[in-house]
């Protein structure tokens, strides 16, 4: 992982903490526990990156949903 992808999943962290009201280190477990970050954030960097925060914080959610983890 580059750190340009290292710098947009430590964000999408953060932003997904601040609309879901949680801590990021408790978000970062969730992405983690169902693979978010290795085969979905970090394969699909380059079109997510161009993305707005709110919608990928939905779309994040819905990766989640799908995966059994409620938000």
């Amino acid at each position: 992982m580059d750190n340009n992808t290292l710098s947009f999943v430590v964000y999408l962290i953060n932003v997904c903490a601040d609309k879901w009201n949680m801590a990021p280190s408790s978000v970062y477990m969730k992405l983690k526990e169902t693979d978010c970050i290795e085969h979905y954030l970090v394969p699909f960097y380059d079109i997510l990156h161009t993305l707005g925060s709110a919608y990928m914080a939905e779309d994040i959610r819905g990766y989640l949903e799908q995966r059994g983890v409620i938000i």
